[in-house]
């Protein structure tokens, strides 16, 4: 079966930086666009980034842009998050979530066309 696992999250400082790893198994890795959403304390799950299949892309959110980076090794079949500058507004719980990379702009979509979520992992970053 399809499955995400995130890692890598934890406690931190104000401008310390953290990376993410979400590791894919089940699923033919190059036909999903890779994705990282969070969920904010009291707030709807948001999108934050997103690679596509070949690693050809990338989009982020405005808020993270110049801060944040993704990238993907195929041959892993793992993605990663890399977060520079944290911030405090940055507290979160991340998810990584596999869209099939024919559906256009499924990180966007409402509803979402997320083939499979991780289960997430909490970043918490301290003023």
């Amino acid at each position: 079966q399809m499955r995400l696992v995130e890692s890598g999250g934890g406690l931190v400082q104000a401008g310390d930086s953290l990376r993410l790893s979400c590791a894919a198994s089940g699923l033919i890795f190059e036909n999903y666009d890779m994705g990282w959403f969070r969920q904010l304390p009291g707030k709807e799950r948001e999108f934050v980034g997103v690679i596509d299949w070949s690693a050809g892309s990338t989009d982020f959110v405005d808020s993270v842009k110049g801060r944040f980076t993704i990238s993907r090794d195929n041959a892993k079949n793992t993605v990663y998050l890399q977060m520079n500058s944290l911030k405090s507004e940055d507290t979160a719980v991340y998810y990584c979530a596999a869209g099939f990379r024919g559906s256009s702009r499924w990180w966007q979509s409402n509803p979402l066309s997320v083939a499979i979520w991780g289960q997430g992992t909490q970043v918490t970053v301290s003023s």
